[in-house]
C-alpha cells in the first residue's frame, strides 16, 4: 500500500465535519483532533516547527537545500469536511482494478455508484478507487490533499538530492463553511506564493473561481384569522414566493454551466407572519456579479413599495472574489504547475471553478494561490471517490513544483 494511500485512510477515520451556524472558531473542536495528529506526524518526519495554533491552523516548514532559492513556496489544504452529509464513522473501501461497471457500495441499502450517473468513472478502468459504504461522505475533499502534501514533504526530507527552496505547509479548518481564511496570518505563514491542493481530478489546474455573495431575505407579514382577513392579512409565505418568482428562472444552478452565473435558493422556512430565505449568488464576471446583487435590491424595493416599507428586509454579504485578478500578475505559478504536470505525463486542464477555495480568499489577502486537483470526485456526498493512482500522480506533481522553485 502506497504511503499516500495509508495516510489518506488514517485521516478519513477522523470526523472533522464543520458547522455553518457555529459562532466559535474553528466551528467544531473535533477538527483539532486531526490537527494534533498531523502535527505529530510532521514532527516525526522532521518538520521541527510543526504546530497548531489556538484557532486550529496547522503549519510547518521544510527548510531550503538550495541557498540560491529566494521564493518561499506554500502548499495548503483544509482539514474539515462538508456539513452536507455526515463525516462520522467513515468506512472506506478500496476497489482494486475497477472494471468499469457498477460498484455496490451498500448491499443492505442498495446504494450503487454507477458510471450511468457518474460518467467520470469510465476514465478509471483498471485503476484503484477508494469509495464509501454509501452512508457517509469519504473525505477526499480535502484529506486527499493533506495526504498528498505530507507525502511530498516526507519525500523531500528523505531525499536531499531533490533540490528545493523553503517550503511552507498549512492545513486550515472551516473551509467548507467559508471561513477557512478568516484568521489565517499570511505574514506569519511566510510564503510568497502558494498552491491549494483541494479537490478535483489530478489534471486540474485552476485559477478562476466565482465571485460569491450570500443574500438573506426576511419577509414580514401580518397574520389575521382567515375568516376576517380581507384587506388585512399580509401572507409572508406568498410574498416570499413572489420574490423568488421575480428572479430569472433559467439563472439557477440546474440550468447553468461553465462561466454562467446563478442565484440559488438554499434554504426557506416560514409562517404567515414571518418567512426567511437564504440565497447564494455566483458569477465569474465581476460586473455581472454586481448586477445580480442589484436585482435582489430592486426586487426588495419593489415589494416594499407594493406591500409597505419593512415588508422585505434584505442583507447582502460578499463572501469571496474571483482569484484570476490576483493570479494573473503571477502567472508563472500557472506555467510552473503546467510544466510540472507535463513532466509527470499529465495534460493540464484549466477550467473555471464553479465554487471557491481558501486560495481565492488568500489571493486577496496577499498570497497568490491557485488550486491543484487531488484525484477526487463527487465531493460532499455518499458517492464520493478518489483514485489511488491519481493521488500518487499528484504527489509527483507537487515534488516537481517544489523542485522548479529551487531556481527562483
Amino acid at each position: 500500500m502506497s504511503d499516500v494511500l495509508q495516510r489518506f485512510l488514517r485521516y478519513v477515520a477522523v470526523d472533522t465535519q464543520s458547522e455553518p451556524d457555529a459562532e466559535c472558531f474553528p466551528s467544531t473542536e473535533k477538527q483539532k483532533d486531526l490537527g494534533r495528529m498531523l502535527v505529530k506526524e510532521m514532527r516525526d518526519m522532521g518538520i521541527l516547527d510543526a504546530a497548531m495554533d489556538q484557532n486550529g491552523y496547522v503549519t510547518g516548514t521544510i527548510p531550503s537545500n538550495c541557498p540560491g532559492a529566494k521564493t518561499v513556496l506554500g502548499f495548503i489544504a483544509h482539514m474539515d469536511t462538508s456539513p452536507d452529509i455526515t463525516g462520522a464513522g467513515v468506512r472506506p473501501r478500496i476497489v482494486r482494478g475497477y472494471d468499469g461497471g457498477d460498484i455496490l457500495l451498500n448491499e443492505e441499502k442498495n446504494i450503487v455508484l454507477s458510471p450511468a450517473m457518474f460518467p467520470s468513472l469510465k476514465r478509471y478502468e483498471g485503476k484503484d478507487l477508494v469509495v464509501t459504504d454509501g452512508t457517509t461522505l469519504l473525505g477526499g475533499d480535502d484529506k486527499a490533499g493533506i495526504a498528498e502534501i505530507l507525502t511530498m514533504a516526507q519525500t523531500l526530507l528523505n531525499r536531499p538530492e531533490i533540490p528545493h527552496g523553503t517550503v511552507k505547509i498549512a492545513f486550515t479548518p472551516d473551509e467548507e463553511v467559508g471561513r477557512g481564511a478568516d484568521l489565517f496570518d499570511v505574514k506569519a505563514f511566510g510564503a510568497d506564493v502558494a498552491y491549494t491542493v483541494d479537490g478535483g481530478e489530478s489534471a486540474e489546474l485552476e485559477y478562476e473561481n466565482f465571485n460569491a455573495a450570500s443574500a438573506k431575505v426576511k419577509i414580514n407579514g401580518l397574520n389575521i384569522h382567515p375568516g376576517s382577513a380581507k384587506g388585512k392579512m399580509k401572507n409572508s409565505l406568498e410574498i416570499a414566493m413572489e420574490f423568488h418568482g421575480m428572479l430569472p428562472v433559467f439563472e439557477k444552478p440546474q440550468n447553468t454551466e461553465g462561466y454562467e452565473g446563478f442565484s440559488h435558493l438554499n434554504d426557506m422556512s416560514g409562517t404567515v407572519e414571518h418567512t426567511g430565505m437564504e440565497y447564494i449568488i455566483r458569477d465569474h464576471d465581476r460586473g455581472l456579479f454586481e448586477k445580480r446583487k442589484r436585482r435582489f435590491e430592486k426586487t426588495a424595493a419593489y415589494l416594499n413599495e407594493k406591500y409597505g416599507e419593512g415588508t422585505v428586509e434584505l442583507t447582502l454579504t460578499d463572501s469571496y472574489y474571483n482569484m484570476k485578478d490576483q493570479i494573473e500578475p503571477h502567472f508563472y505559478l500557472i506555467e510552473t504547475a503546467r510544466r510540472a504536470m507535463e513532466e509527470a505525463g499529465v495534460q493540464a486542464v484549466s477550467k473555471p471553478v464553479r465554487g471557491g477555495t481558501d486560495g481565492a480568499r488568500l489571493s486577496y489577502m496577499g498570497l497568490p494561490c491557485p488550486n491543484l486537483g487531488t484525484g477526487g470526485h463527487n465531493c460532499h456526498g455518499r458517492f464520493e471517490y478518489v483514485c489511488v493512482q491519481s493521488m500518487e500522480k499528484t504527489v509527483e506533481i507537487l515534488i516537481r513544483i517544489a523542485r522548479a522553485f529551487s531556481a527562483r
